[in-house]
């Protein structure tokens, strides 16, 4: 249920995407920084990311809550262009590393989406974020962002 304590505090953020994500041309990485801030909720079983996109012009939340029936993480994406709260993806962590798997749409089609959250050490981290349009034969990965912590989040 402590699997994202880690998290806590805020982070420097270098981040690229790609810029058309399953397109016949996906277009080229384009990098950004992003300077998030983790908070905890529920002693533990949850917590929020709160992010800010300079270069993009957006910010956006991360809502995660540890279902304790099925005991797996349920992660929940908004951002400043929508306004909406996007499905869930859900998982778990296995180590220093947690799988979240999802179904959304891109473009108007069905994708399903993947989560990779990666513990590099106390002050490192890396998240990766994936589509896939042909029901999870293959990824295309077009967000990937490299986290450095910056200060501790007082709980």
């Amino acid at each position: 249920m402590d699997d994202f304590d880690f998290l806590h505090g805020s982070w420097d953020v270098a981040g690229r995407r790609l810029t058309a994500p399953l397109a016949s041309d996906p277009g080229t990485w384009a990098e950004f920084p992003a300077p998030p801030v983790v908070r905890p909720l529920f002693g533990g079983a949850g917590n929020t990311d709160e992010i800010t996109f300079p270069a993009l012009d957006r910010q956006g939340v991360t809502l995660r809550l540890f279902d304790r029936e099925p005991e797996r993480w349920s992660l929940r994406w908004s951002d400043s262009r929508t306004g909406r709260l996007d499905p869930p993806a859900t998982g778990g962590f296995t180590g220093d590393r947690g799988d979240f798997h999802g179904e959304d749409s891109h473009d108007g089609r069905p994708i399903r989406v993947y989560f990779a959250q990666h513990r590099l050490g106390p002050d490192t981290a890396r998240r990766e974020q994936a589509f896939s349009a042909d029901g999870g034969r293959s990824r295309e990965f077009n967000w990937i962002m490299d986290l450095t912590r910056t200060g501790q989040v007082a709980v």
